[in-house]
């Protein structure tokens, strides 16, 4: 049987990346962890800032992958090419950990399986010239538990544009971070408020295991 395929938008370019048909197939799980621009260099403008808050945020966003991948729910990494237009993810994730780049402790805390799925983007928003909403209906999905950096930014316009497209939305409040804390707790606010999504910290997120992904939210103790 022949490969799905991808296509990757890039400006001008078109990227082709086949998908195991082995991998999709068999999948009947309607959710998917989606985390956004963790693999990263760090070495921008503010990253200092940014690290102080990413790096426990990784430490969550690392159990929680744990978790649902014992759940059966797939990863799909969304994440900026920075650049490299000629690069695939994998470059990416070597050349940040081989480089020695201050981002390297969290790329090396989330650095993907084999199994797991990736889509670079160009812009902030992980659905804007990409074809992860294509992906996302490939593996059945209607739920996304969106995660990574910088919550007040590419995760709140990915979020936005999942709203937009009628995904359930989870955004697990100690999976995100932003430059300040009040900026992400801003972020959050209208992530819940206007968008409907749940913010529940992934502590109180278990998830049943089965077929539906169904994620259930455990009462604050």
């Amino acid at each position: 049987m022949p490969n799905i395929l991808f296509y990757h938008s890039f400006r001008s370019f078109i990227i082709m990346e086949v998908l195991p048909i082995e991998k999709t197939s068999k999948s009947k799980n309607k959710t998917a962890l989606v985390i956004i621009d963790m693999i990263n260099a760090m070495d921008f403008e503010d990253a200092d800032q940014l690290y102080e808050h990413a790096l426990p945020c990784a430490e969550q966003i690392a159990d929680l992958k744990r978790r649902t991948k014992d759940a059966g729910i797939p990863t799909i990494y969304v994440n900026d090419n920075y650049g490299k237009w000629q690069s695939d993810f994998k470059e990416i994730v070597g050349f940040i950990i081989d480089e020695d780049k201050k981002g390297r402790p969290i790329t090396e805390l989330l650095k993907p399986a084999d199994e797991d799925y990736f889509v670079l983007k160009p812009k902030f928003s992980g659905f804007f010239a990409t074809p992860l909403h294509l992906l996302l209906e490939h593996l059945m999905v209607e739920t996304v538990i969106l995660t990574g950096v910088a919550g007040n930014m590419c995760v709140h316009f990915t979020a936005n544009d999942a709203y937009m497209r009628d995904y359930k939305i989870y955004v697990p409040e100690d999976c995100t971070a932003s430059n300040t804390t009040s900026a992400n707790e801003e972020a959050m606010h209208l992530i819940r408020d206007v968008l409907k999504g749940s913010i529940t910290p992934s502590s109180r997120l278990t998830f049943k295991g089965d077929t539906t992904g169904d994620i259930v939210e455990e009462d604050e103790s």
